[in-house]
């Protein structure tokens, strides 16, 4: 196997539940298909979220980045599907790595069920947690599939 690809299956992956007001972001590997929360950046101005996201880039030297794609059920876009795929454009010209999507249609619903099943203390609550769980299953998701993976390379 070439080295390039090596480095791109054992790399580690950034995942995003992307939001105007908050990005869940979960960091995650292939080797063993998992991932883990990692925080919730709180979107109080532009040049704070690219702050906060080229810190996690520089701490976890990604070799990509998932990011859930929202659509209705019908598979209509969503009023959130145009500025995630800016935020993906965003994210490729900004740090020159793939950017895949993942269809995260019902990955709130199933990320509320992970987080009660997961937690470890009583007084932790969802809605704290929400956007980091969200990521979490988008990107573990994406890395049970064979790569490229995904639903799209944008």
């Amino acid at each position: 196997m070439p080295e390039v690809e090596q480095t791109a299956r054992d790399g580690a992956y950034i995942g995003f539940d992307f939001g105007e007001k908050n990005i869940g972001v979960a960091v995650g590997q292939r080797i063993t298909a998992t991932a883990t929360r990692l925080e919730t950046i709180r979107v109080v101005s532009n040049a704070a979220k690219w702050d906060a996201i080229t810190r996690l880039v520089n701490e976890w030297r990604p070799v990509a980045f998932v990011v859930g794609l929202a659509y209705q059920l019908d598979g209509s876009e969503n009023p959130i599907t145009q500025p995630t795929l800016r935020f993906c454009r965003q994210l490729d010209g900004r740090y020159r790595l793939p950017v895949y999507t993942m269809d995260e249609t019902l990955s709130t619903m199933e990320s509320k069920e992970i987080f009660y099943q997961s937690r470890t203390r009583r007084s932790e609550k969802f809605i704290d947690f929400k956007d980091e769980f969200a990521a979490q299953l988008i990107l573990q998701t994406w890395l049970r599939q064979p790569l490229p993976g995904g639903a799209g390379h944008v």
